[in-house]
């Protein structure tokens, strides 16, 4: 059995305690939170909760950590901490700063002979996998990735902080014309604004002004200024009612030639009704490449095009070619 580590237990950290539950070779020794023991029920009550504190006093006992914290202020700092201890896996996706990050967890990495598998998850993760290998195939064309229809939560977070704001929700809405057009390999000039739509659903506080709430938002820069955004306002009963699940997903198409006039298609899409719960099972999949890699002595820092797909899975080899190949 792979044991295995939890660092923090928001809507990732159970999702990956039940990811576990559904892998046959993975053992979750214990879940750290820096809420302790107190502050955390996980959904089966026998699991072990310690307090963040306890995590150096558990090596030796847990050969890989997921960590579940956020991208902005957590990862960047527990990561290159924790893979001084264990092996680890986290799901930085801040894409901008991925080299950055990868550079400074691969030497604390290679420094304590750990793998730390970074910025997985399903972008990044499986759609960085899935651009490369289109990319590669056909290298006459043009890549073009649609996120939706799901909860934005940085952008949901965003209008929760307009003044005026008590409750919100973002979902971002790939256009369906938009996408047609890329398929035909008639995508290059599309603009932001024409791809995505960002509806916004607003749950406002008693006697403010709705209309210069939506003006804060639709003209949010970096947000919602280059967007087409519609703002609805509603009540908390039709908010509890209709917007509290985390759907998600996207698509990415590549649409080129292999010879002129021959025209190719390549796309890959994923449609889900909890993106932490998804996101959660990709990296505990990765913990158990994570496992290998360092059995197998590579040590360093990963993202996922390292990462051979037999590592994986929980099937032997001659398995996955006779079921799979």
């Amino acid at each position: 059995m792979i044991k295995i580590g939890i660092i923090g237990y928001g809507n990732l950290g159970r999702g990956v305690e039940l990811a576990i539950k559904q892998q046959s070779d993975l053992e979750l020794v214990a879940i750290f939170s820096r809420r302790g023991k107190e502050g955390v029920k996980p959904v089966d009550e026998t699991v072990i909760v310690e307090h963040v504190d306890a995590i150096p006093s558990y090596q030796g006992k847990i050969d890989v950590m997921v960590l579940c914290g956020g991208s902005a202020t957590d990862l960047p700092i527990q990561t290159p901490e924790y893979t001084k201890y264990f092996n680890t896996v986290d799901s930085f996706d801040n894409h901008s700063q991925i080299p950055t990050h990868f550079e400074q967890v691969d030497e604390v990495a290679l420094e304590n002979e750990k793998v730390a598998v970074i910025s997985t998850g399903w972008d990044p993760g499986l759609f960085s996998l899935t651009r490369v290998l289109m990319e590669s195939i056909l290298p006459e064309g043009e890549t073009n990735t649609f996120w939706g229809k799901g909860v934005s939560q940085g952008h949901s977070d965003a209008v929760r902080r307009v003044e005026g704001v008590k409750r919100a929700v973002q979902y971002t809405i790939p256009s369906d014309d938009a996408m047609n057009k890329v398929r035909i390999g008639e995508g290059s000039n599309l603009t932001t604004r024409d791809k995505h739509l960002r509806e916004c659903f607003v749950v406002p506080e008693h006697g403010v002004d709705t209309n210069e709430i939506e003006k804060q938002i639709v003209t949010m820069p970096a947000y919602f200024s280059e967007y087409e955004t519609v703002v609805h306002f509603i009540d908390e009963e039709t908010f509890d009612r209709d917007h509290s699940a985390m759907p998600h997903g996207g698509f990415v198409i590549r649409s080129g030639e292999t010879t002129e006039g021959t025209r190719q298609l390549i796309e890959f899409s994923l449609a889900l009704e909890s993106n932490p719960e998804f996101t959660a099972s990709v990296l505990t999949a990765c913990a158990r490449a994570a496992y290998h890699l360092h059995e197998k002595g590579d040590f360093g820092a990963k993202s996922i095009l390292d990462i051979p797909v037999r590592y994986l899975s929980n099937r032997p080899y001659s398995e996955l070619l006779q079921k799979f190949v």
